[in-house]
């Protein structure tokens, strides 16, 4: 596998689809998923310039972390929905958690940052399928709980693109 060429022509695909809409390529960003790929692909992918890697599976994710603590430059980004149980784990390594939809998460999240001395970037998913089977809130529920997070000792919030942000 040619892991720097197909990540290459992935960024020229990206390229091309932004200037085709007149968007600034520099604003995206690409995420690799790391699911069910071993150490040796994902020291790959950081040899390629990758340092972000993408993980819906917490338990997996911490494992790879501990496994490549060698690459300090290397951060983790939590996707998907997660269990309140499993906030402890993503307090420990993650540098991002991209799926928040609900404040008893958030609470459980800044209960176990506060106590690892972390913080953690942190952005809000929006169902805006409105499918049942879906993770996210109603997009109409959004404003509510971005206001309902500004009680949390989270830093700022802010909104981009990509969805709230707060850290």
């Amino acid at each position: 596998m040619d892991f720097r060429h197909n990540l290459a022509a992935v960024r020229a695909r990206i390229d091309t689809a932004c200037r085709r809409v007149g968007r600034d390529p520099a604003s995206v960003r690409l995420l690799p998923v790391s699911k069910t790929k071993p150490e040796s692909s994902l020291r790959m992918a950081h040899a390629a310039g990758c340092r972000m890697l993408g993980e819906n599976k917490v338990q997996e994710a911490h494992r790879k972390w501990e496994a490549m603590q060698d690459l300090t430059d290397l951060h983790w980004s939590v996707i998907g929905h997660l269990q309140t149980n499993k906030a402890r784990l993503v307090a420990r390594f993650a540098a991002e958690f991209q799926a928040l939809d609900s404040l008893r998460l958030a609470e459980a999240l800044e209960r176990r940052l506060q106590a690892e001395g972390r913080s953690l970037d942190v952005f809000v998913q929006v169902n805006t399928s409105g499918e049942a089977s879906k993770y996210g809130l109603a997009p109409e529920d959004v404003p509510a709980f971005v206001h309902a997070l500004s009680a949390f000792c989270l830093a700022g919030t802010r909104t981009d693109d990509a969805g709230v942000v707060f850290q």
